[in-house]
């Protein structure tokens, strides 16, 4: 059966340990790059944002690229990079016509770095460090606004990607003639469904140390066949 196939994998890769290197654990997949599955549950958060963002916004654009920086006095730590990008960016977010960008993360509470802090703490560390890094350069060069969206893979919502969520819960409420609870707890269980499905992928995914044959190197030189 299925289950049994899960739990023979299981065994496998607990005894082989993971194609990183690593001993294989739920801790470890949650935060292993190998294979692309932490891109792949960050990729999946920032395209449902800007879904749920075109719903009641305006010029909703996915990894918009940042203006350049052009001598303006921006705090250290400030990411002022040619080319850098945010994930999303929107108008008439927080105000009429006003453009809004967001930047995801996902992190693990199990992971080592998080042991010696709380749950809030983490969030707030996390949203500081994303903050540190484009808020001003948001707000001097784009003339904008920056929020980090942060989620846990254990299903949890940070402050400031909550308050986004309840923005637009009550705007998309309004215009859909529906009730803001139902709509909040739609978007609410809509988000945790994407981390708790991209987090199974990540667990149940296959992570090989073999490299794969790229099309340029094969021999297509084939004989020609006779029909």
């Amino acid at each position: 059966s299925g289950r049994h196939w899960v739990r023979k994998q299981w065994y496998q890769r607990r005894v082989r340990g993971c194609a990183c290197g690593e001993v294989f654990s739920v801790e470890h997949c949650l935060t292993c790059k190998k294979g692309g599955y932490v891109a792949l549950r960050h990729n999946s958060l920032r395209n449902l944002t800007a879904e749920v963002l075109n719903e009641v916004c305006v010029d909703v654009g996915i990894e918009p690229q940042l203006l350049p920086v052009e001598g303006e006095a921006l705090p250290p730590g400030t990411n002022t990079s040619d080319g850098a990008r945010l994930d999303v960016c929107a108008r008439s977010v927080w105000t009429p016509l006003g453009k809004a960008f967001f930047d995801v993360r996902v992190f693990n509470p199990l992971a080592k770095s998080n042991q010696s802090k709380t749950i809030p703490a983490m969030y707030r560390s996390h949203e500081q460090e994303k903050k540190r890094m484009y808020n001003q350069r948001v707000i001097q060069v784009e003339h904008a606004t920056f929020t980090p969206l942060v989620f846990s893979t254990s299903g949890g919502v940070g402050p400031e990607a909550d308050r986004l969520l309840r923005n637009l819960a009550n705007r998309i409420s309004t215009k859909r003639q529906e009730t803001y609870p139902h709509v909040i707890s739609f978007l609410r269980r809509r988000y945790r469904f994407d981390l708790l499905r991209t987090s199974v992928i990540s667990l149940r995914g296959h992570r090989s140390v073999s490299k794969s044959h790229r099309l340029k190197d094969l021999d297509l030189n084939l004989e020609k066949v006779a029909y």
